[in-house]
């Protein structure tokens, strides 16, 4: 890893200078939905596309996440909520510019099954910043088709 971030709280959600929030429904209830991301974390490849491999690590308390492109962060887990909320922070990553980053995942029961929310929550340098609100469609684009995975591998294994 070439860089440590500085440490955040939960609190950074709603403090971070650059959030983007997302949200999108599924039919799976919040806590199937919980479960496969917290509990089943080596099957994010599978569902989220950018991701292309993903593992626990510190005995649970921890994941290692890579994306495509070669991006890997090692993450701290901060909350585990069953059927409400998942967030993790990233400790180290070989990503330019971040000095900080936070991601909430919110669970939230809805008509058809579940609301997903996920708040992206950041910090780090101009450049950084202006780029990361230039490529908030693309982020959407990238969350919104990952619930739509998701539903469709949880409608399967409920089949």
């Amino acid at each position: 890893m070439a860089r440590r971030l500085r440490p955040v709280g939960l609190d950074f959600v709603a403090s971070a200078p650059l959030r983007l929030v997302f949200a999108s429904e599924l039919s799976a209830p919040p806590e199937v939905v919980y479960r496969a991301l917290a509990e089943d974390v080596e099957s994010w490849p599978g569902w989220f596309t950018s991701v292309t491999d993903a593992r626990p690590a510190d005995g649970g308390a921890g994941r290692v996440v890579r994306l495509k492109g070669g991006t890997v962060f090692r993450e701290t887990i901060v909350a585990r909520e069953p059927g409400e909320r998942y967030a993790y922070r990233v400790d180290e990553t070989n990503a330019p510019g971040m000095t900080a980053l936070l991601e909430e995942w919110r669970l939230t029961p809805a008509v058809t099954g579940t609301r997903v929310q996920w708040t992206f929550a950041t910090d780090g340098g101009t450049l950084f910043r202006f780029g990361l609100r230039l490529g908030r469609a693309g982020l959407g684009r990238a969350f919104r088709g990952a619930v739509r995975n998701l539903g469709r591998r949880l409608d399967q294994a409920a089949a």
